[in-house]
């Protein structure tokens, strides 16, 4: 379910609906995602109350607590995502995209999230994913490749395929 707590240019409820399934389904999430896109006021308030952190961002994450787990069966709620419509239009005018595809990216990055992935300790296993699924959804630069420093990013791609490295992954 889509809700457009705050509208955004180029964007409807139908579309972003859309989307989400989509991204869902190349991204391996099965199950019920909401999305809310809405103002940076109401992302500030959920991020204070949720991650002690009391400023705006532009997107939250909230995985279901699933009886998954207990019964083996496929969760009906995967999670939640919240969208700041404001930052996204500050970072589409920015970046020069749509302020419709910026929400794409964010509802994106979001539903990596509810799929288990952590970009702060994942070694780049979610940008290179993120990466690849932005491509294959049509949108431009994905979230952690505008905010990882080229330089870093490429450094942990080489460390990562240096067979003097090891394997980083988990099984």
């Amino acid at each position: 379910m889509v809700i457009l707590q705050k509208k955004v240019a180029g964007l409807s409820k139908g579309t972003l609906d859309r989307f989400v399934l989509r991204a869902r389904r190349v991204a391996g999430l099965y199950g019920t995602v909401n999305v809310v896109v809405t103002s940076s006021a109401a992302i500030r308030s959920l991020n204070r109350e949720f991650r002690g952190k009391n400023k705006p961002t532009d997107v939250l994450s909230f995985p279901a607590a699933s009886l998954a787990e207990k019964t083996r069966k496929r969760p009906a709620l995967v999670g939640e995502i919240a969208i700041s419509a404001d930052v996204a239009v500050q970072s589409a005018v920015r970046l020069g995209h749509s302020p419709a595809q910026e929400i794409k990216i964010l509802a994106l990055h979001g539903i990596l999230h509810l799929a288990g992935m952590d970009h702060e300790r994942d070694n780049g296993e979610m940008a290179r994913k993120e990466a690849t699924l932005r491509r294959t959804l049509g949108l431009p630069a994905s979230l952690i490749e505008r905010t990882v420093p080229a330089a870093r990013h490429s450094l942990k791609t080489r460390r990562r395929s240096s067979p003097a490295s090891g394997s980083r992954r988990s099984a």
